[in-house]
């Protein structure tokens, strides 16, 4: 526990989550070994920082640490930055120069977003991974190196592997020891932790009051869904800090500054792998919604078109008008009136020579209520795991702190 808090303080690391301090710790246990590091998480999670922590606690400590931003880098000119050039080796090469595997010879390298690198660079990695061997750009002799390589990216890999964007064999030799960064949405009370720190911060850059945040714009801080992480959380606070006149500050003031904030969080909804994509899970639900009113048009369609054929008799009476005209009241035909009469005969008889229809199913129009859905997804998920609310909050995507509330909240019986 003492090294775990020694690391938050060296490093500016703000936070108590639990998934937060597992990822510290087993970035300091690996430090001191030569393994190769995989970081994932979402851009602005604070990625960067541990590589720095394993460095620092590694045997290469007093060595060379290169931090490289593999997506800001041309594809044309990547290679030469990692692994350097000859010169006359392309145009505009004027004289040799040495990359970066050569330069850390001896210490660290940091390859970030390393699933936007080429496949052709990719391969270049790979070997000097497994070999420790290279070559510059436009020269024939390979040259060693001894560098340990620690790799972060933000997208899934594993699907990038699937698209053909990413070789496998590069994923597994980097993916020896995987660490994940949890997103703020998730880290609970540590939004507040991290939102008072940078306040502080920039009251004492800017040499004003520190702002400060009433109960309600608290709550609207721990129910947003925060996609651009700790970085938008900072960016957040200095516009604040700067903007506002007022030091307290309440919940729509706060609003100005959250786009798209949706109010309470809603169960995450896990995206399977086919060719669609959401910009937002907000987005996703409203598709579904879409869908299943869709379905139900489909399905009114379906029983009147039986009803013209003749597979199922109806007669309109008095007693069951009202409940067939609401049947049909939104798809595309409605209930025959009066004079086509003759082609409909008593009450729901169905012709046994024509089609062996054994029911017929009551039609109810289903809640669209988004609040109703969570309900459902949520009384599912602790049935399927007999109460389980550890478990049940794995299945919905969301912490455990988040199901309680929610189970509160609308008075679930757990």
């Amino acid at each position: 526990m003492r090294d775990l808090q020694n690391i938050k303080q060296r490093f500016g690391i703000i936070g108590n989550y639990e998934g937060l301090n597992r990822a510290i710790d087993i970035a300091a246990q690996v430090a001191p070994t030569d393994l190769s590091v995989l970081i994932s998480g979402e851009s602005g999670t604070g990625k960067e920082i541990f590589p720095q922590v394993i460095h620092s606690y590694s045997t290469r400590k007093h060595g060379q640490y290169i931090a490289v931003n593999c997506g800001a880098i041309p594809e044309g000119t990547i290679d030469s930055e990692l692994f350097g050039h000859e010169k006359g080796s392309f145009t505009g090469a004027t004289e040799s120069r040495k990359g970066y595997f050569e330069v850390a010879d001896g210490g660290t390298i940091f390859l970030d977003e390393v699933a936007e690198l080429p496949l052709s660079t990719q391969v270049r990695l790979l070997r000097v991974l497994e070999t420790g061997e290279f070559m510059k750009v436009g020269s024939s002799k390979v040259q060693k190196t001894n560098v340990r390589v620690i790799a972060a990216s933000n997208v899934d890999v594993p699907r990038a592997i699937d698209e053909g964007r990413f070789r496998e064999d590069l994923f597994y030799r980097l993916n020896t020891v995987p660490i994940r960064i949890p997103a703020l949405r998730d880290r609970g009370e540590d939004i507040f932790l991290l939102f008072r720190k940078f306040s502080v911060d920039f009251a004492e850059k800017y040499r004003m009051p520190a702002i400060r945040l009433d109960s309600e714009a608290k709550n609207m801080l721990l129910n947003y869904s925060w996609p651009g992480n700790v970085r938008q959380l900072k960016n957040i606070s200095e516009q604040i800090s700067i903007i506002e006149s007022e030091r307290e500050i309440n919940a729509a003031t706060l609003s100005n500054y959250l786009p798209e904030y949706g109010g309470v969080k809603l169960p995450a909804v896990i995206r399977k792998d086919d060719d669609k994509s959401f910009a937002s899970e907000r987005e996703l639900l409203y598709k579904i919604l879409f869908d299943m009113k869709s379905d139900m048009n489909d399905l009114k369609k379906l029983v009147f078109d039986l009803i013209r054929r003749g597979d199922i008799d109806l007669q309109v009476t008095e007693a069951n008008s009202g409940p067939i005209k609401n049947l049909f009241r939104d798809s595309e035909r409605s209930i025959p009136d009066e004079a086509d009469t003759e082609a409909v005969q008593p009450d729901f008889k169905v012709h046994t020579a024509r089609k062996n229809i054994q029911d017929t199913e009551e039609i109810i129009e289903e809640s669209l209520s988004l609040a109703d859905k969570e309900v459902e997804m949520i009384n599912k998920a602790l049935e399927k795991y007999k109460g389980k609310r550890k478990l049940a909050a794995q299945e919905l995507g969301i912490s455990e702190r988040t199901l309680y509330r929610k189970i509160k909240e609308y008075g679930i019986e757990s």
